[in-house]
Order: structure tokens, then C-alpha cells, then sequence
């Protein structure tokens, strides 16, 4: 059912060095496609449309957070900082994505309180194949880190 629009909502790589990282455009486009696919998936009711827009909210901010990181990397990259600044920068993205992961939270709980049996199967599913998606891409930019010689970045996929 979903299949095609979760190949195409898969997580965006990281850019390799010298290569430009995804425009604003290609990650609205990928935000737009999970987003569709997610809630197709859920085929939510009239009543629990109304809490929706916040779970979409908190599901783009945390792609527009995860795109300003990776951009971030990029110019850092670019600049070779030294230890600490990396070690700083690690710290300031672990604390800006535990606040973005909190919002998510507290966007989900009241609509999956109205979730029946079927449409949380179908939120397992979705999520699942997500974040196989999302664990193949870590692991692959893991693997491109180390052939660089750099240490990890901010840790990964954000949904």
C-alpha cells in the first residue's frame, strides 16, 4: 500500500565532502512524502484530524532541524574546527534534538491515545520500515565517516 511513497519519504544522506548537501527544496519534498504516507497509513477519523496538525508540526520542525545540522556539518567541514569545537557542537545538537524528540512527544501522545488496534499496526508497520530505512542510512554514513577520518556527526535520523 505504501511501499512506493516510503522509497521515495526514505531519509536523506548526508552529503559526502564536496558534494552540496540536499537544498530546501529536496528536503521539504522528502518531509511532504513521509508526512503523506504516515498519515495515509493511519487513515485517521474526523475526530482525530484535530490533533493532527500538531504531530505534523512537530515532524517538520524536527526536519527542518535535522537539514540546519547538516548544513551545519557541511560549513564545519569546510572550516576543520578543532576538538572542542566538534565536542561543543555535538553537545549544543544532543540538547537541540532532545527538545525536538520531547515536542514530537508530547504532539503524538494525544492523537495515539485515539488510535485503535488497527491503525497502531499500521503505526508499527510505517515505523518500522522507517526506521530500518533510517538505521541503513546511519550505518552507511557511519561507514563513509570513518573511510574520511572524521568522527560522528550529530548521530543520525530524526522521526
Amino acid at each position: 500500500m505504501t511501499a512506493p511513497n516510503l522509497a521515495y519519504a526514505q531519509q536523506a544522506p548526508a552529503p559526502k565532502e564536496g558534494q552540496e548537501a540536499p537544498n530546501a527544496v529536496d528536503w521539504k519534498e522528502i518531509t511532504d512524502a513521509r508526512i503523506d504516507v504516515l498519515k495515509g497509513a493511519l487513515q485517521l477519523t474526523p475526530d482525530q484530524e484535530k490533533y493532527w496538525p500538531a504531530v505534523e508540526q512537530a515532524i517538520r520542525a524536527r526536519a527542518e532541524a535535522r537539514r540546519a545540522r547538516v548544513e551545519a556539518l557541511a560549513k564545519m567541514r569546510e572550516e576543520r574546527p578543532d576538538l572542542f569545537e566538534i565536542l561543543r557542537s555535538r553537545a549544543d545538537n544532543m540538547t537541540q534534538r532532545a527538545a525536538g524528540l520531547k515536542q514530537l512527544v508530547d504532539a503524538w501522545e494525544p492523537l495515539y491515545k485515539t488510535l485503535d488496534d488497527k491503525q497502531k499496526m499500521r503505526l508499527r508497520v510505517v515505523a518500522s520500515v522507517i526506521m530500518h530505512e533510517i538505521r541503513g542510512g546511519m550505518e552507511k554514513h557511519h561507514m563513509q565517516r570513518e573511510e574520511e577520518g572524521y568522527g560522528d556527526d550529530d548521530g543520525g535520523g530524526d522521526e
